[in-house]
Formats: C-alpha cells, structure tokens, sequence
C-alpha cells in the first residue's frame, strides 16, 4: 500500500499556483470550444493538460554539503564558461565562471537557490527576446539577477544568478527581496514559457557537470566552490 501511495504521489506532482490563472482560462475555452465543435474542444483539452504540466513543482532531493552549488534550474547544460558577469549584478569586474542551464518548454520551471545565502540585491533588466541558447543573450536578453552572498571557509562569497527570457517566454517572476536568507534548493522564482539560467562563481571554482548534460533543478550539483577534488572527465555515448 505504501508503495502504491508512493507512485501516485509521483504522478500527481504538485501545481505551482502560477500556474492556476492559466489553466482557469484553459478550461473555459475547452468548454467553449467542446460546446460548440468538439475536435477543437479536445484540442484545447489537450493543451490545458500540457499548461498543467508546464507549471508542475516536484519535490527534490537537496544534496547538502560544504562548498557544493546546486542547479537552480531543470534543463541542459549549454554554455560553460569564463566571462565578466553582468554589470548590473555590482559584481567585481573580473572573469568569472559562468554555467547556462537551457530549459526548454517541457522542463519544470520553477527555480530554486543553488547555495545557501542571504539574498543581497535583485536586479530587473529590460531586454529582446532572443533564443536564450546563444551567447548574447546573457547581455542582450530581458533578465533578472540574483546577487547572492554565502560562506565559504569562514569568508563572504559572492554569486550572480540570473534568470533570462528566450524567444516564447514574455515573465519573469521572482520572488525574492534584498535581505532574504534561504536554504539551497529553496524555490525562488519561474520564467514562463522556455528560458536560462546563467549562475556566476569565483575563478577557481570547480565544474563538476559537462556540456549538455541534463541538469535537475535542486538536484545536480554543478560546481564546488572550494575547487578540490579531481577534474570530472565527460564522453557523449
């Protein structure tokens, strides 16, 4: 029996109730299109379905440990990099690390805290809408950006996480403010409908995910901020 409740737990995954407006107005209009033609009710039936899916929010399994930075995002790994992070995020003005998680419009959008922290400014900027896969769309795109500040080895360090819209997604939602304190894996925001997130750490971070590969928002740990341990080799098979 308990194995039983265990599986439709599993199916039955929560809604975030961002999503409740948009499925309200899905079932409207699949009630009146079936009234009228119902081919095209079923239609809408189907796509009410996927919104219900779209704005699904699982629980996870936070992995807990000293110097780790979970995914704040379900997705691929697209761009793994060393960049200047974003003016806007009051960041020091040297290279950083940047790692893009690509989350296309099947993936759970619900974001959450890659570290441990107290949120230290939030920073909206307008922008295109460009395909978030590309490069450019970390300084050309819509976006919000998290600065958030943690320990590490008993010392203030600074991250930049920032949420960017790509070509279907028009929202950004966060909901997050300055002076905020929250525990890796926290949920802090979603982007409607496809989107990145690009995560800044210190040089000398160590990457522990490579190119392409599926990250679970909560989950996957992309890097470890004390940068020890051997170097993770990755093959496509």
């Amino acid at each position: 029996m308990t194995d039983l409740f265990e599986t439709i737990r599993r199916v039955l995954v929560p809604i975030h109730k961002e999503g409740y407006p948009f499925i309200a107005i899905g079932i409207v209009l699949t009630v009146l299109a079936g009234t009228f033609v119902q081919f095209l009710g079923w239609i809408f039936l189907l796509l009410t379905l996927w919104v219900c899916y779209f704005f699904r929010d699982p629980e996870r399994i936070v992995p807990v440990g000293d110097g780790l930075v979970i995914s704040p995002a379900d997705g691929r790994v697209n761009l793994i990099s060393t960049v200047l992070p974003p003016a806007e995020l009051d960041l020091p003005s040297v290279p950083m690390l940047r790692i893009s998680v690509f989350m296309n419009v099947f993936d759970c959008h619900v974001n959450r805290v890659p570290v441990t922290g107290r949120i230290d400014q939030v920073h909206y900027t307008p922008g295109l809408f460009l395909n978030a896969e590309l490069d450019k769309a970390s300084e050309d795109n819509e976006r919000n950006g998290l600065v958030i500040e943690t320990r590490q080895n008993g010392e203030s360090v600074r991250i930049g996480v920032v949420q960017i819209a790509g070509l279907v997604a028009r929202r950004i939602v966060d909901w997050v403010k300055p002076g905020d304190d929250l525990t890796v894996g926290d949920r802090f925001g979603l982007i409607r409908f496809g989107s990145r997130v690009d995560v800044y750490l210190p040089a000398g971070t160590r990457v522990l995910v490579g190119l392409g590969q599926k990250a679970v928002a909560g989950e996957t740990v992309l890097a470890d901020l004390r940068g020890t341990g051997p170097v993770r080799q990755f093959r496509r098979v």
